[in-house]
């Protein structure tokens, strides 16, 4: 029982937090919702299928028997080209979703402030309670905005430097032996 009411008082004082932030607050939280989906599918994608894209692309390229021409170097950046496309995809999106946070946090300040103007038109400055509901529903989307952003920025940063390490794996894997000089000599 006491963990249904505990849940119950969770619920309610989201909803409270949801609507003093008005709705561009639900906007914030749908954007947010996308980009942690979208960080959870690429270190899903880094930890679970990146090893076997590599392996994959190992194989093919211990399979060929010229490691040394020209067009076989072709195919070497071919095969890390496609797999640093495979890392790098979503980041451009994540990029954009963590830049439209604060902007949106700053139009649910704009939100907010005309309706704190639309009050004191309406009823004068001497009702405070009401101005603060619309002061309120400016400054808690811009909050919720910074701080989605900044973790956001965090994974993004950290994305990225992942996929470019990763590239730099596989290309360090994909190597041209000198088999064929030393069978040579």
């Amino acid at each position: 029982m006491n963990i249904k009411y505990a849940l119950i008082g969770v619920l309610e004082s989201i909803r409270d937090f949801m609507e003093a932030g008005g709705p561009v607050l639900w906007i914030i939280l749908v954007t947010a919702f996308l980009m942690w989906i979208l960080i959870i599918e690429r270190y899903w994608f880094i930890r679970l299928t990146y090893p076997g894209l590599v392996k994959q692309a190992v194989s093919q390229w211990n399979q060929r028997n010229d490691h040394h021409s020209w067009y076989a170097h072709r195919i070497r950046d071919e095969l890390i080209s496609r797999i640093s496309a495979q890392l790098h995809r979503g980041l451009i999106m994540l990029n954009t979703l963590v830049a439209l946070c604060p902007l949106m946090g700053l139009l649910g300040t704009v939100f907010g402030m005309v309706q704190v103007f639309d009050i004191m038109a309406i009823t004068g400055s001497g009702n405070a309670r009401l101005m603060a509901s619309g002061i309120s529903m400016a400054t808690i989307p811009t909050m919720a905005g910074m701080v989605v952003a900044l973790s956001g920025l965090y994974f993004s940063a950290r994305l990225k430097f992942h996929a470019d390490y990763l590239t730099q794996i596989a290309s360090d894997n994909l190597q041209i032996s000198d088999t064929k000089a030393v069978d040579k000599k």
